[in-house]
């Protein structure tokens, strides 16, 4: 029998697939992985306790930042948990197709860097990835149009959105939800039956779904596990109830069910945004009376189908202007924790891709 030894390395903070500041110490027998302790903090910035020294609107731009792909919805599950903890509403029928078609577009967003940089782990220099792109492209012109910025948009607020969209904005956008089918397909096919990828992420990564609920994982992860669970159905929120739309789920249970999972995630917000582009009514954008926010004293929890997963925010009132408490439910940190069970007993080079196959964001981690 040949004797030998274990071998500590660490992946990260720096290292371009650890997808930001994130550190991985494994320990490998010969390039087999018997252990994995994840590392992170280095992109710390406070942002829960720097938020309760700030009012309530003040702290919209926060949001943005936790996941800095995902900026709009993250503006949405804020808004919601403010206006559950201060009573705020009716929200404007306009407004709400307003949140509902940003948050669609983000989810698209969001999919597109996904998949794109996965691929790119996987040593598909560029081209996925400039496809991807692209397509983002199109959408982070959208998000310019309607609030001045590309990823930090601060556009979504209590009360409904900061302002109506200029007049070109919806033919601008049904021409681009109009082009989403034909790029997913394009994708599809350049992808999906990829000897290679399929080679790269089947059977890697698994994650069978008694593990995955107790992990708490959701979003695509979850699904990917073949668990068809999506707040936007389970508790709708906003006006989702109006839409017809699948949840998607793949039995897979590995890295590449949660791929294929992302894939139709992307047709679904094409359909969910053909509906609410179609259906928008003329009106306001913001509730009447949404002044100086002050909020009796109570707490809210307040949670959304982010594209990541749940996005939940927690709010405590004691009846000042700045909230008491500011909590975040992070969709990554709490998907992060399954990363050892799925990586232990694989070889090193699919580590790169199970951490890919989470879709992480470190702000959303550090907070």
């Amino acid at each position: 029998m040949l004797r030998t030894e274990t071998l500590s390395i660490n992946v990260g903070p720096q290292h371009p697939s650890t997808h930001g500041v994130f550190r991985m110490l494994l320990t490998l027998d010969g390039e087999r992985v018997v252990d994995l302790k994840p590392y992170f903090g280095y992109l710390h910035r406070g942002i829960e306790k720097t938020a309760e020294q700030r009012t309530y609107v003040q702290n919209v731009p926060f949001t943005d930042r936790l996941d800095y792909i995902c900026g709009m919805s993250n503006n949405l599950a804020y808004a919601l948990a403010v206006e559950k903890l201060a009573g705020i509403g009716p929200i404007p029928e306009r407004a709400e197709y307003l949140r509902v078609i940003m948050a669609e577009l983000t989810r698209v967003v969001n999919h597109c860097v996904a998949i794109g940089f996965l691929l790119n782990d996987l040593g598909a220099f560029f081209t996925p990835v400039l496809y991807c792109l692209r397509q983002r492209e199109y959408i982070l012109d959208l998000f310019e149009m309607a609030s001045g910025s590309r990823m930090t948009p601060s556009y979504i607020r209590p009360g409904g959105v900061v302002e109506d969209v200029p007049p070109e904005f919806i033919p601008a956008a049904k021409k681009v939800v109009a082009g989403l089918p034909a790029f997913v397909d394009e994708l599809d096919q350049l992808l999906t039956g990829n000897e290679i990828l399929m080679a790269r992420l089947q059977n890697v990564g698994v994650l069978p779904p008694e593990r995955a609920i107790a992990y708490g994982v959701t979003g695509p992860v979850l699904r990917g596990s073949g668990v068809a669970y999506d707040i936007r159905r389970a508790e709708p929120y906003s006006i989702y109830d109006r839409f017809d739309f699948d949840v998607i789920t793949e039995p897979g249970q590995d890295a590449y069910a949660r791929f294929l999972v992302r894939l139709g995630e992307m047709r679904q917000s094409a359909r969910i945004l053909e509906q609410a582009l179609a259906q928008i009514p003329e009106g306001p954008v913001m509730a009447e009376g949404v002044r100086r926010i002050r909020p009796p004293a109570g707490e809210a929890y307040a949670r959304i189908e982010a594209p990541k997963g749940e996005l939940g925010f927690y709010l405590i009132s004691d009846g000042s202007p700045n909230p008491y408490r500011f909590r975040v439910r992070p969709t990554s940190l709490i998907n992060l924790q399954a990363l050892r069970d799925m990586c232990v007993g694989h070889l090193v080079a699919d580590v790169v891709v199970i951490l890919g196959s989470i879709d992480l964001t470190m702000g959303e981690v550090d907070r």
